[in-house]
Parts: structure tokens; C-alpha cells; sequence
């Protein structure tokens, strides 16, 4: 998953905020409630159990969902990393767990584990651009073979009650954009919603987000629809909703660089909402939400290593140095502390190193402020 995006463009912003156009804040998919209509994305090496719990502690988001699993992997009883990427507590309810693979039968039997494990929903994975993935027709490689996906929804809907899924890109390339009708038949097949990637799996994660695409499949079928690509700021979130009429969005590589994106998104749309009412043509692009404070991305640095420690995770001391690039990003003297963090040996280091960065940092603002 890269971590930032080619273009810099805010594809959004403030889009139709004033007309009072906010996330929805209840969608519902099949039996299970999503309140609010926010959906953390399924991303590979980040969303662990820990990242989930992390995410859904600090609010707003509505629905959570594990890193792309393979079927295959699910069958295997020796698989650990699958099991470890099935793992899950009861306080992330509710939760979906992704699947990836080819062969239907495998994919049935995998997604019927799932449903005993008590997962909430199974979503299908047709988006992944990696090419270990594609080489094995899995993730986005199957928007290549539409009769074959259809196989999968089939066997897949017939085995399992929860509520089925799917995540998938418009097409292979420009040349074969086929969102519209893989939607309509996924919706035909008896899944209950369906999240576009508003980009091809030639793009990968460069270029931009083509939102008209997300419309033109809201505009196709009746099952819920879900917005997934450029969603940066809660502006952003606002503009999808109002430029697609999405049912819900959902938020990918913002996540890890920005934790309280949720909660951002809730707090705007719960004003956006209030001034529409009173003063709808009166708004400001400036609508007030929470700005994390140095102290703040201070304690949620901590909080997230310690969970890390907590778990007991067999990759904490990397999974530490992975998001240190995330979480320090923005941070005055943060390249001295991705360094320390980086040179650490261990995950008592490293934490230990957080804090007396911050600590130091954090003394010396209030040594200032009281000479003032």
C-alpha cells in the first residue's frame, strides 16, 4: 500500500458543502446496521487486529474490515498468517472479513469458516493490483474473466448467510471499464452492497480517483453502494456522497496517516448538517472539527505501539517502524524521531524513544509558554 499519493490534488474539497450534502449516517447492508456510513478499507499489512481496535477506539468509523486473506490459506490448517489475519475481538463488531482467490468451491468453503468464526459480513476482494495477486487471477487480475467472478458470487452466496460483498476497481484499464456490469451482477447474484475503487488496476493508486464511475453504479443498481478513492479530508468525504449519491464511503491510505479521519468526518457532517438548517447559505469552507494537538499525536503514538506490544504481535518492532512514516508525518524534528525509531533494536526501545521525544518536546513548549 503506498502511503501518499501521486497527485496532489484535493479532488473534493468543500464540493457541494454548502448545499448541507453530508455522509450518510446510517447504512444498512443486508441485516447489519453500519452507523455511521464510514468503512475503514481492507489494506494489506495495516489492518491488522490492533490497527482496527486503534481506529474504532477513536471513533467515527462504522464499519471495520481485516487485510485481504487468501482462501486458500483459509482451508490450510497450518496457515498462521491466515488464521492471524481472521483473529478479531468481540468489541470490533461490526466487522467483515475479506477473501481473496479464483477457485469458487475454495472460496464457498473459505467463506463459510468465516461465518463460523462470527464475522458480521464476507467481502470479496477484486481490487488488489499486486502482481504476486493478479499472476494468480486473484484480486484484480479476475476483472479479466466477469463469467468466472460470477461462478464465485454464486457459490459464495449459496454457502453463507451473512451479508456477501464485494470490493472491486472499474476495469482492467481505460480500454475495459466494466464497474456497471460486474455491479448489476453482483446485485443480481445476491450480494448486498458493492465498494468501487474509482480507479483500474492499471492505474495502481496513481492518477485520479474517477468519481463519475461510483455514480454510474449507484445509478445501476438498488443495493447499497460504497465510495472508495481521494477521500483525504472530511470535505472530501462530503463531495463523494454529494457528486456520486454513495451510500456510504470508505477511507483507505488516509487512515494510517490521519487516525481521526472518522471522527473528522463525523464532527464535520454533524455541522455541515446543523448550519444547512439554519443558515444554508452561510457556510464556510472552514468548518470546525478536531485538529489533533502535538499532546494528542503523542498519546495516540503511544497508545498504538502499546497495543502492538500488548498483542504480543510476532512483527511489533516492524509494524512500529512501518508507521512511524505515518504517524510522525507532520511532526516538527520528525525525521530525528523516524531515525531513532528506525536505529531501535527492540519494541521497549522504540517506545521508549517516543516518549522521550515528545516528553522533551512537550516540557520545553510549557517552559516557554510559562516565560510568556
Amino acid at each position: 500500500m503506498r502511503k501518499y499519493w501521486d497527485n496532489p490534488e484535493n479532488v473534493g474539497a468543500g464540493v457541494l458543502a454548502r448545499a448541507g450534502v453530508t455522509v450518510p449516517n446510517l447504512v444498512t447492508i443486508g441485516n447489519i446496521q453500519i452507523t455511521p456510513a464510514t468503512v475503514l478499507a481492507p489494506m494489506a499489512g495495516v489492518t491488522d487486529t490492533v490497527f482496527r481496535r486503534f481506529i474504532r477506539n477513536l471513533g467515527g468509523c462504522g464499519l471495520i474490515m481485516t487485510e485481504f486473506t487468501s482462501a486458500d490459506g483459509v482451508l490450510r490448517a497450518k496457515d498462521q498468517k491466515a488464521k492471524r489475519y481472521l483473529h478479531f475481538y468481540e468489541d470490533e463488531h461490526p466487522i467483515s472479513a475479506q477473501l481473496f482467490g479464483s477457485d469458487p468451491r475454495v472460496m464457498a468453503e473459505a467463506a463459510r469458516m468465516v461465518e463460523g468464526l462470527g464475522f458480521d459480513l464476507v467481502d470479496l476482494n477484486l481490487g488488489c493490483p499486486a502482481k504476486k495477486v493478479v499472476k494468480c487471477n486473484g484480486g484484480s487480475g479476475l476483472l479479466r474473466d466477469l463469467p468466472a467472478i460470477g461462478k464465485i458470487f454464486e457459490a459464495v452466496r449459496a454457502a453463507i448467510k451473512i451479508p456477501f460483498t464485494v470490493k472491486f476497481r472499474a476495469g482492467w484499464d481505460d480500454e475495459n471499464i466494466i464497474c456497471v456490469e460486474l455491479a448489476k451482477m453482483a446485485e443480481d447474484c445476491g450480494l448486498c452492497a458493492v465498494a468501487l475503487h474509482a480507479r483500474t488496476r492499471e492505474q495502481g493508486y496513481s492518477g485520479q480517483a474517477r468519481w463519475e464511475w461510483i455514480a454510474a453504479v449507484k445509478q445501476a443498481v438498488r443495493i447499497p453502494v460504497i465510495g472508495n478513492g481521494d477521500i483525504r479530508t472530511p470535505a472530501d468525504a462530503c463531495a463523494i456522497v454529494a457528486q456520486t449519491g454513495c451510500d456510504a464511503v470508505m477511507i483507505g491510505r488516509t487512515a494510517p496517516a490521519n487516525p481521526w479521519i472518522f471522527r473528522q468526518i463525523e464532527q464535520y457532517c454533524a455541522h455541515v448538517g446543523t448550519a444547512a438548517l439554519v443558515r444554508p447559505a452561510e457556510h464556510s469552507s472552514a468548518v470546525p472539527y478536531d485538529e489533533p494537538t502535538e499532546a494528542d499525536r503523542y498519546q495516540m503514538i503511544r497508545t498504538y505501539f502499546e497495543m502492538l506490544i500488548e498483542e504480543e504481535l510476532p512483527d511489533a518492532v516492524g509494524k512500529m517502524k512501518q508507521f512511524a512514516s505515518w504517524f510522525t508525518h507532520g511532526v516538527p524534528g520528525g525525521a530525528g524521531l523516524r531515525k531513532a525509531i528506525y536505529d531501535s533494536k527492540n519494541a521497549p526501545e522504540i517506545l521508549a524513544r517516543v516518549e522521550q521525544f515528545f516528553e522533551e518536546r512537550l516540557c520545553g513548549a510549557g517552559a516557554l509558554a510559562r516565560e510568556l
